[in-house]
């Protein structure tokens, strides 16, 4: 996985090993889930606690760990998007 690349232009094949990296313990149900439903970065950013639920993840404290790690992706979109529109300014 490219770390440089922002999340939002991740593949599914990129989601996939953002899980196993993050969340090797669920890898199972949520490889299945991930492959079935074509998650792709730009899907994953806008994952919210019922998707979860709908993707397998039952459990109340996983979905809390999945939903933080989420969030923090969701901050690095909006910096990394921030720092786009920055560079443009500046660029003129």
């Amino acid at each position: 996985m490219d770390v440089s690349k922002r999340v939002s232009s991740w593949s599914v094949e990129e989601v996939l090993e953002w899980v196993q990296d993050q969340f090797p313990d669920h890898m199972g149900t949520l490889q299945k889930a991930i492959i079935k439903h074509a998650i792709s970065g730009r899907a994953l950013l806008r994952l919210k606690e019922h998707h979860l639920e709908l993707l397998g993840v039952e459990a109340e404290e996983q979905q809390q760990e999945i939903l933080q790690e989420l969030l923090l992706l969701r901050v690095q979109e909006e910096i990394d998007e921030l720092n786009d529109i920055c560079s443009e300014c500046f660029d003129q």
